[in-house]
């Protein structure tokens, strides 16, 4: 034969082969835990559910009733952080990207956003504690919670977002300046609707670690019981993350159904949340020319 293949053929072939098999087995090794937490959470906690859990307040000194004060007000939480972090890490990544000449100065707000990201969440939840409850006087309260969270997350939103914005082609910039349109119509009307989709990607991530941090919201604005909902953004609140944490160490004579089924319902929120982001980032997606 004409094309009949060599040794050095049948060896690229064998590599790659291999290769395909090695990083399989290390996409299985990462999937499968996540697998087996799921299902473990699903066999032991799905007893749990039910209407009256997800919609009454727990009684019996928590060993008994539902989670609908922590429920609702992680989902405070969430969206009040949400409310203050996102367009404040768009504009801080608009800044960043489009506009700030590269010296010593923008040289320094990087750094100092690459070190608040591996800030510990305890001394975030310190700074929450001087900062918004002392200082600003909100109080141990939703408000200072979701400030401090938002504190914590801010560099995932502007990692996310400035990373989405420089993936934007530059031919797109200069073809709207050379149309007479300035730096922030181009950026408005062009520039971030073509990174929408990165900027969603950083919201998801902010949502799952907001959704699941305990540190931050125990010294700011989440109680351990109350027998009350919140009214306002300067009332405390329940939280399920802190909730889990108390019916699973601190409370004695505990079912075991029930911190399963706390930890299904809070990873079902972060899945559902980010199931949104999700779709509407595909969405939006393929609406792109590019």
């Amino acid at each position: 034969m004409m094309f009949a293949a060599s040794g050095q053929n049948d060896k690229d072939r064998r590599i790659q082969q291999l290769y395909f098999v090695l990083f399989g087995i290390m996409t299985l090794l990462l999937v499968l835990p996540v697998l087996i937490i799921l299902t473990t959470l699903v066999v032991k906690g799905g007893p749990a559910l039910s209407i009256d859990f997800l919609f009454t307040k727990p009684t019996n000194g928590m060993t008994a009733g539902g989670i609908f004060p922590a429920l609702l007000g992680t989902i405070w939480l969430v969206l009040v952080a949400l409310l203050f972090s996102v367009p404040l890490g768009v504009a801080a990544a608009i800044y960043l990207s489009e506009y700030a000449p590269e010296n010593v100065f923008t040289r320094i707000i990087n750094l100092a956003i690459i070190n608040l990201a591996g800030v510990p969440s305890i001394v975030h939840a310190l700074f929450g504690v001087g900062a918004f409850v002392i200082f600003f006087r909100f109080g141990t309260s939703i408000l200072a919670a979701s400030l401090t969270l938002g504190i914590m997350t801010l560099p995932v939103v502007i990692v996310a977002t400035r990373e989405s914005l420089q993936a934007v082609p530059q031919a797109f910039r200069e073809a709207c300046w050379n149309m007479g349109a300035t730096r922030w119509q181009t950026i408005r009307r062009v520039v971030l609707p073509n990174a929408v989709t990165g900027i969603l990607t950083g919201i998801i991530l902010e949502v799952s670690r907001t959704a699941g941090e305990t540190a931050p919201i125990m010294f700011t604005g989440a109680a351990f019981f109350l027998p009350f909902l919140p009214q306002g953004v300067l009332d405390q609140t329940m939280a399920l993350s802190l909730h889990l944490f108390v019916v699973s160490t601190q409370v004695p004579d505990m079912p075991e159904h029930l911190p399963f089924g706390v930890a299904l319902v809070l990873i079902g929120i972060v899945l559902i949340m980010n199931s949104v982001s999700i779709a509407l980032r595909m969405y939006l997606r393929g609406k792109k020319k590019w």
